[in-house]
């Protein structure tokens, strides 16, 4: 099943439902952009926001959903709001925490989802059980993990009641993520990639380019598409009126089978981001 529009949703192993398509605001600093860009997004037919706690903008992500909401006359409740816990506060009592403190900072009653950022060694296993109780609680409508890979998902469900209902991922042409998508489908956990455009690096790659070119659409929107039809959530990235409508432009068309796999066959395990293997911080 793949996306239709904007709105469209993938059904979580809990039944709760999440956009296919939504706004990231990593590295975007608290203050009128971002106020502005969460609200542009909003009126533009997204209804999905993903933050977290380290990127100090929990406030102004804040005020752009209530400004957002405001002038797209919607309910709290269509939209869908991420946040996710630093690993400076991963701990069972530390998490919960955490969390309230993200809340009082958005402005919000709920999350959507709530995940732990990355697999510190050692700690993630007290905050998944934190997560748990917010969950159970009906605190939070779900939870789920960012940066895991097979062994980490592994690991946290030995021990796990509730098993992650979202593992939000770098994902991008270059680093595919085939094996952890699969390990992911077989225990129902849904994929999300963060950074979908590894932050700009694939935008003149010429084999994108030449399928961009067929489709009369840019080399984003191509990228866009090639995850949605691989399953993926994404969150793009940007701040620019113009960017978040056209990033939010690729339901009118479809990539062939061919196309999928040339695309797949760009794949270098390359990453932009952190090895959650081996991270420090």
């Amino acid at each position: 099943m793949v996306a239709k529009n904007l709105q469209d949703k993938t059904t979580l192993h809990n039944g709760v439902k999440m956009p296919w398509f939504g706004l990231g605001v990593f590295k975007v600093e608290e203050g009128p952009e971002l106020v502005n860009a969460v609200k542009t997004a909003i009126k533009h037919g997204y209804r999905s926001v993903d933050t977290a706690a380290i990127y100090e903008n929990e406030e102004g992500v804040g005020q752009g959903i209530r400004e957002g909401i405001k002038e797209a006359g919607i309910p709290r409740e269509d939209l869908f709001v991420t946040s996710k816990v630093w690993n400076t506060d991963l701990g069972y009592e530390s998490t919960i925490k955490a969390y309230e403190a993200s809340l009082n900072r958005l402005g919000l009653e709920y999350l959507d989802l709530y995940l732990i950022h990355w697999p510190v060694e050692g700690k993630y296993k007290d905050a998944w059980r934190a997560l748990e109780t917010l969950y159970k609680e009906g605190r939070v409508k779900a939870i789920g993990v960012s940066n895991f890979q097979i062994h980490h998902l592994e690991d946290l469900m030995k021990d796990a009641d509730i098993k992650p209902m979202v593992n939000q991922v770098e994902c991008h042409p270059r680093l595919t993520q085939k094996e952890l998508q699969s390990f992911c489908q077989e225990h129902e956990i849904q994929l999300e990639a963060w950074s979908p455009l590894m932050q700009g690096q694939l935008l003149d790659n010429e084999v994108l380019q030449e399928i961009a070119d067929k489709h009369n659409k840019s080399v984003a929107q191509i990228i866009l598409r090639w995850d949605l039809q691989n399953g993926v959530v994404i969150i793009p990235k940007s701040t620019k009126e113009h960017r978040i409508v056209e990033n939010a432009n690729v339901f009118d068309f479809e990539l062939t089978k061919e196309e999928m796999e040339i695309i797949d066959g760009l794949n270098q395990n390359v990453r932009v981001g952190p090895d959650p293997d081996n991270f420090d911080f």
